[in-house]
């Protein structure tokens, strides 16, 4: 599974790529805002996830920049599996992306293309959060079409090995559509009353 996006390429890892994702997320600025990535990050965490087996119904992706001289790793965006209020089981969305790249709109444009390959998927439904202390990405949600729900959530940051406030955000997909299809983006935006909407 691939999505290709206006500027970005999201492909799934590869064993090899272990050492240019290390190079990237080695950094406490990253991970801290991560809820599941330790810190520090060693060379066995990075060659775990590069590894790590797809979920058909529940991708993960590396984010790719595609240039003249082939594709560079600047980030990754994936849906998981997480356990909402009531032990209810939620599709959660989760990305970051390498500080150097930091403003120019990747993070949104990643999130944007795997919200559509959600709605592919048969998803209707995805929450994400960003601890309190990180609204910028509170920002990348909003302009990928999310909402805050309201709720604050507790979660454990193994980077800063305590639980953490959490903003949750959330977001209706509608009904499946073309992974392709170029009006998702503003359908996530709020200007279609079809598709995706703000939950």
């Amino acid at each position: 599974m691939f999505i290709r996006s206006e500027r970005l390429f999201l492909r799934p890892g590869w064993p090899e790529d272990w050492a240019e994702l290390l190079a990237l997320i080695d950094d406490e600025s990253i991970v801290r805002n991560l809820a599941r990535a330790p810190w520090p990050y060693r060379p066995q965490d990075a060659r775990d996830f590069a590894s790590r087996a797809q979920d058909g119904h529940f991708p993960h992706f590396f984010v790719t920049q595609p240039g003249s001289a082939g594709t560079r790793l600047i980030g990754s965006c994936g849906i998981g599996r997480q356990d909402g209020p009531e032990g209810r089981e939620e599709a959660e969305l989760g990305y970051w992306i390498a500080r150097d790249q930091w403003g120019n709109g990747y993070a949104t444009e990643a999130v944007t293309a795997m919200l559509r390959l959600a709605r592919t998927l048969g998803h209707r439904h995805i929450v994400a959060g960003h601890f309190a202390d990180n609204p910028a990405s509170g920002r990348v949600l909003a302009k990928a079409g999310f909402r805050p729900t309201g709720e604050l959530r507790r979660r454990y940051c193994p980077a800063r090995g305590e639980r953490v406030p959490a903003v949750m955000h959330a977001i209706d997909l509608g009904r499946a559509g073309d992974c392709d299809n170029e009006q998702a983006g503003s359908e996530a935006r709020g200007d279609s009353s079809d598709g995706m909407r703000a939950a």
